[in-house]
């Protein structure tokens, strides 16, 4: 996993909380949580939205 073992992963969650403090962690992974789902949610989106353009052009020369 990109040369990180255990040890670096374990001193850099030390770092973490050092630097953000445990009050603060669950903001911050709330935080990127929702901004994942935001993102995943946009490209959904933007299929949905070029589906329909598709659909709608296929109609047009039907007609």
């Amino acid at each position: 996993m990109f040369g990180i073992g255990m040890p670096e992963l374990l001193i850099i969650l030390v770092i973490i909380l050092i630097i953000f403090g445990a009050g603060k962690l669950p903001e911050i992974g709330g935080a990127i949580g929702k901004g994942i789902k935001n993102f995943k949610k946009s490209f959904r989106d933007q299929d949905e939205v070029e589906n329909t353009r598709d659909s709608k052009k296929i109609k047009d020369k039907d007609d």
